[in-house]
């Protein structure tokens, strides 16, 4: 598909195992971030290949042109499997919905137990999508992007957090917790640059200025 002609875009087909088990909790571990984060040196050639151009049809942006959360397999939605795989100690009924677990919101840096506090954001946000390119994809295309599992596009955010950040690109938006600044606009380029989506100019000057100072 041309829009996504990097993507990575194959929804993640792996069962995902339905484990019921409970341990002991202890001092809270690392944050787990998504996978796919780039080094340094990709995402600034990634972010050098971009396109750069304004923002366009806006006004025709409806989030149920992005099917999700969709089925990844073993019974699990998209939601639901990164908040079992991003989660710690997380506990699940046989429908794949965490009915316990610690959550940690990189972009604030908030610890969670409460299930329903541990949203999972889009880093590139739905409507920036489609103003950035997706507006000319397939239902199909925006369905892979809304809910794919192997590029780091989706993040545990506190609903919080998930609220601040709204659909505001890096120049207009940042997260509190400066050490994941770093991580988060290479994965913003990165998940960019696989779905062939462009960037403004102040977008794109961000970007650059948040690498060169946070990595």
């Amino acid at each position: 598909m041309q829009a996504c002609k990097r993507a990575v875009a194959a929804v993640a087909a792996a069962a995902v195992a339905l484990l019921a088990v409970l341990v002991l909790d202890s001092a809270p571990a690392q944050a787990v971030r998504p996978p796919g984060i780039p080094s340094l040196s990709t995402a600034q050639a990634e972010l050098n290949a971009l396109t750069v151009a304004a923002e366009s049809h806006g006004s025709s942006y409806d989030r149920d042109l992005f099917p999700h959360w969709s089925s990844v397999g073993g019974g699990c939605t998209a939601r639901q499997y990164v908040l079992k795989r991003d989660g710690r100690d997380v506990v699940t009924g046989s429908d794949c919905q965490p009915d316990s677990g610690s959550w940690q919101s990189d972009f604030d840096n908030v610890w969670t137990s409460t299930v329903s506090n541990a949203t999972v954001d889009h880093v590139v946000a739905l409507s920036e999508a489609w103003a950035s390119g997706a507006w000319a994809w397939t239902t199909a295309e925006r369905q892979a992007f809304a809910n794919d599992v192997d590029s780091p596009q989706l993040w545990i955010a506190t609903t919080s957090a998930n609220s601040s950040k709204s659909d505001y690109d890096p120049a207009e938006w940042m997260p509190s917790n400066s050490s994941v600044r770093c991580d988060y606009v290479k994965a913003w380029t990165h998940v960019k640059y696989l779905y062939d989506l462009t960037v403004d100019a102040a977008e794109k000057s961000a970007i650059q200025s948040h690498l060169n100072t946070y990595c």
